[in-house]
């Protein structure tokens, strides 16, 4: 997806919930993330991720998003291209 089509489908997750509830991030293996969220004991039921065209487009998405207001970090493993949400 390009950025501007990833900004409209995480608005759309988001509805008119508050960014300080949801956590963004991005992973170059969204089945692997959200299996170490799990580990983690996060809840992942509202898990949603979605895929960047380029590494360039999902970390500028994690940022946007940060800045926001959403949780989450740096990081992503070596080629990340997923974006994700929960």
């Amino acid at each position: 997806m390009n950025k501007a089509d990833l900004i409209t489908a995480i608005e759309a997750k988001r509805g008119s919930t508050s960014y300080s509830i949801w956590y963004i991030g991005i992973t170059d293996d969204p089945a692997r993330r959200k299996a170490e969220h799990e580990t983690e004991k996060q809840n992942t039921t509202y898990w949603k991720d979605w895929h960047a065209d380029t590494e360039a487009i999902a970390r500028d998405i994690e940022q946007y998003f940060l800045k926001k207001g959403m949780h989450g970090g740096t990081g992503g493993g070596e080629h990340p291209t997923y974006v994700y949400m929960f």
